[in-house]
């Protein structure tokens, strides 16, 4: 039978994963969504995603590409995987593509959003979305480092000790610090770039963080980008908070459903 690729675009609540990549003694969103299509195409052997998300890490928008019988409509495909999925994790759209499409290949850029809960007690419904601080933080530091981030610089500084890619160089074409106008304890840090390094975004929104804290000055993200230290920079936030809003392709594929 002549097979066909699909791009999914997938949402998932990271909280009961091991993460995004596929592990032999682990539950994983990639393991979880490759049982459900094998209900419905048992020959397909792998799903190729975009972001390997950390475990406790939530997507709106991560971008999955797999081979299958060519015979399954887009409409079914959308439809029998919300009968075969945990209520954690939904398909939203499905889109054909090229057999053997990779979306890694075809990222040109990402959006993260790391949502931060100003509030001394626990918010059941923000629990696991959010991480919560007991202090207020003060925006306007917070938004001075930002701006220093900008453009396109060596980022190894924000990156975990386990990431030893020797190409750091990435671009970030958008950090804002934005509060919540119709929640006030909330606020959202939105990280929009090309390519990201391991850990980067939480590296960044703990050190931000800090400097809205008082603990650390503005001034510490320039000197950490021109010296490459990660001992000038702030925590690493929770991966609670942290949600890869969208992938962006230079493709997208043909007859999306839904349209």
């Amino acid at each position: 039978m002549t097979a066909a690729g699909v791009l999914l675009t997938v949402a998932y609540d990271g909280g009961a994963y091991a993460g995004w990549a596929p592990q032999k003694h682990a539950v994983t969103v990639a393991g979880t969504l490759l049982e459900a299509i094998r209900r419905m195409a048992p020959a397909v052997d792998e799903v190729r995603g975009v972001s390997r998300t950390d475990a406790g890490v939530h997507a709106r928008g991560q971008r999955v590409a797999f081979d299958a019988p060519e015979n399954i409509p887009l409409r079914g495909w959308v439809l029998g995987l919300t009968r075969n999925l945990p209520p954690d994790i939904s398909v939203r759209a499905a889109a054909r593509v090229e057999t053997g499409f990779d979306p890694r290949f075809h990222s040109i850029g990402k959006r993260y959003i790391y949502t931060v809960l100003c509030d001394p007690l626990r918010d059941p419904f923000l629990e696991g979305y959010a991480w919560r601080l007991p202090e207020p933080l003060d925006l306007e530091p917070m938004r001075r480092a930002a701006a220093t981030l900008l453009g396109t610089h060596d980022f190894r500084a924000f990156r975990a000790a386990a990431d030893e890619r020797t190409d750091t160089t990435r671009t970030l074409r958008r950090v804002e610090v934005l509060r919540d106008s119709a929640d006030p304890r909330l606020l959202r840090v939105i990280v929009e770039g090309d390519r990201f390094l391991y850990h980067m975004v939480r590296i960044l929104a703990g050190t931000l963080v800090d400097i809205g804290a008082g603990r650390r000055e503005p001034e510490v993200c320039a000197g950490a980008l021109a010296s490459g230290e990660r001992a000038l920079l702030g925590q690493t936030a929770p991966a609670r908070g942290l949600l890869l809003d969208e992938v962006f392709l230079d493709r997208e594929g043909t007859e999306r459903w839904p349209p």
